[in-house]
């Protein structure tokens, strides 16, 4: 009986998202089941941040280096599809590799990641690419397709007594009581549309977009050749995978930028450089690293987090509970 009034509650409210929550996103084009509204995005966002930035050391102590990541971010929103969010770029404290998004524009750089980089397109790859799960919604998607699995109603989930923090844990995305950060899992095809999204903000001002292979480059090189895991295993695609997609996009939509005389857009290492790389090499050490981070932790006994992996950079990628597989 508990098995037949389930499936009941989950059809009735896979048939209200689909009458409430399909539309067309601005960003890809595509038609999108999503029943999480702009401004509950945003509510949500701002409540979870917190909690986000303590987990990973808190924000990296230069307002210099904070200063440049949110002169970058707001080059890259000033072109995308959602520019009136209220957008955050944050560099935590972190030597784990990682970037990740939050709904309504909160968008995060681990230190460990900006480390590794070399100039500016592929800073402005790594957050184009955030960019870009924030303006396909897919935070929204996934949340809504954990809604109809678990069958939770809208009007339960997002407008009832529960506070917007309370539903993101409902829904699988916040931080366990050990500290554990999670996040609903991302679809490989979510992240190769975040990819191209970023491509498109970061060409729009004037960085190659070949710093997005180099970031790939980054993470594979991290990950030890990025060869070690069989990508159905992965929570979204190998380096080497999305380097052959992106290099397959670039030379089709922007043919100029693999060219040695290319003067169209630029890297900007020197910049980078003094502006980024000087200034961390003269900070104290990350107070978070991979022995301070959690890794497999069991949530409520049947859900789980990823191992921290230098190839998962965007956190948005983590393996989560397997009823929101793909499968």
């Amino acid at each position: 009986m508990k098995s037949i009034h389930k499936l009941a509650v989950m059809l009735f409210t896979g048939a209200m998202m689909v009458l409430t929550g399909c539309s067309v996103n601005p960003a890809t084009g595509q038609r999108q089941l999503n029943a999480i509204s702009t401004s509950q995005e945003i509510s949500m966002g701002a409540q979870a941040a917190p909690q986000f930035i303590q987990s990973y050391g808190g924000e990296v102590p230069s307002a210099t280096v904070r200063n440049y990541v949110t002169e970058m971010g707001g080059k890259l929103v000033n072109v995308c599809e959602r520019p009136d969010l209220p957008w955050e770029f944050t560099i935590v404290d972190s030597s784990v590799l990682n970037a990740f998004a939050l709904p309504g524009g909160k968008v995060f750089l681990s230190r460990g990641l900006a480390e590794k980089l070399t100039n500016e397109a592929q800073l402005a790859g790594v957050i184009g690419h955030e960019i870009g799960h924030v303006t396909a919604q897919h935070i929204g998607q996934q949340m809504t397709r954990a809604m109809i699995i678990q069958g939770i109603g809208v009007g339960l989930a997002v407008a009832g007594d529960q506070t917007d923090n309370q539903t993101l844990k409902v829904l699988g995305v916040g931080a366990t009581a050990g500290g554990t950060v999670y996040m609903l899992k991302f679809g490989r095809d979510q992240e190769s549309q975040a990819d191209e999204l970023g491509v498109r903000y970061m060409t729009k001002v004037g960085y190659n977009p070949m710093g997005q292979v180099q970031v790939m480059e980054v993470l594979k090189e991290a990950s030890g050749g990025g060869g070690g895991q069989m990508e159905i295993l992965s929570t979204h695609p190998l380096p080497q995978t999305r380097i052959d997609r992106l290099n397959d996009l670039i030379s089709r939509q922007y043919p100029a930028a693999m060219s040695s005389s290319n003067d169209m857009y630029k890297f900007n290492a020197s910049s980078y450089q003094s502006r980024m790389l000087n200034v961390l090499k003269s900070l104290p050490p990350a107070k978070h690293n991979q022995n301070s981070a959690n890794m497999i932790q069991p949530i409520d006994g049947d859900n789980a987090v990823a191992a921290l992996d230098p190839t998962d950079y965007c956190l948005f990628c983590r393996h989560q509970a397997q009823h929101t597989s793909d499968n």
